[in-house]
């Protein structure tokens, strides 16, 4: 099983909410996963990115890959 970290999205019509997730790679996009990993909510006033970035790493150290937009999620939430 190849896994993906990556985001679902959520919330409603014109309010963005996204989850970052591990989930097979084969999966649609708001369709099952494995463990939730954090959250991102673009209309937030603070950033709103919060990471659980010891355990995306665990998940890279298992051969997960990151999808780009996760990837600039995590530059931004290191570089805070």
């Amino acid at each position: 099983m190849a896994v993906m970290i990556r985001m679902t999205r959520r919330g409603r019509t014109k309010l963005p909410f996204y989850r970052v997730i591990a989930t097979d790679k084969r999966v649609r996009r708001d369709g099952s996963f494995l463990e939730i990993l954090g959250t991102y909510d673009p209309l937030a006033a603070e950033g709103g990115v919060k990471l659980d970035l010891t355990r995306i790493q665990a998940w890279v150290d298992k051969g997960a890959t990151v999808s780009p937009a996760v990837r600039d999620l995590m530059k931004r939430v290191a570089a805070a």
